[in-house]
Parts: C-alpha cells; sequence; structure tokens
C-alpha cells in the first residue's frame, strides 16, 4: 500500500492535471490524473483478493474472492466518476497502473516463495 501510494503521489506532481471544472460535492486539492482511489482500490483490493484466491483450495471460493476483488475495484473508479471529481481517463489510468502494481506485488511475492520452497 505504502508503494502505490507513493507512486500516486508522484505520478500527481509529474502530470499535474486538473480537475474537472463541473460542480461536484466534494473538495479536492490534489492533481486528477491518475485518480489515486481507483488506483489504490486496485493495489488494495486485487492484491487482497489474489492472496485470498491464493490461499483457498475451492475453485468457487477463488472466483468469488477474484470477482468480488474486481467489482469493488469498479465500483471504487465509478464514483469518482459519478462525483464529478476525475474525467474517465484519470480513473483507467488508475486501474491500469493500480492492477500493475499489485500483479508486481503479487508476482514478487511468488518469487520469493518459490525461493523458500527450492
Amino acid at each position: 500500500m505504502a508503494g502505490g501510494e507513493a507512486l500516486s503521489t508522484v505520478l500527481k506532481v509529474a502530470f499535474d492535471r486538473q480537475r474537472p471544472d463541473i460542480f461536484h460535492t466534494t473538495r479536492d486539492f490534489t492533481a486528477s490524473f491518475p485518480s489515486g482511489h481507483a488506483m489504490l482500490s486496485a493495489v488494495t483490493f486485487l492484491t487482497l483478493g489474489a492472496l485470498l484466491a491464493r490461499a483457498n483450495p475451492d475453485r468457487r471460493v477463488k472466483g468469488y474472492f477474484v470477482a468480488l476483488a474486481v467489482f469493488l475495484t469498479i465500483m471504487v473508479g465509478m464514483s469518482r466518476i459519478y462525483f464529478g471529481v476525475h474525467y474517465p481517463t484519470d480513473v483507467l489510468a488508475g486501474w491500469c497502473v493500480g492492477s500493475a502494481w499489485a500483479i508486481f506485488c503479487w508476482s514478487g511475492a511468488h518469487c520469493i516463495e518459490q525461493r523458500r520452497g527450492s
């Protein structure tokens, strides 16, 4: 999570994109691109979903954990567009970067596990 937050901050500073200029219900003072909420929800939910799926032998339960993680990630991103605080491209970028970060972390954990098992 800390690495995902740091990456989100670096990307926001680098792109410095203004938020949509429409009336919205919340006030944000950070840059718009990429969506930090979408990115960190992907990092958190997809990582947890993958870990929980890996820990359970039942295929249906694995599918449930992964589907729930994807659903929650999508709902967080869609809420950012609905509230008018992000452009769709901000959310899409957040999902892509967050998913890549989750895959990177999961792959690293998998490599460490393989080395310990060998």
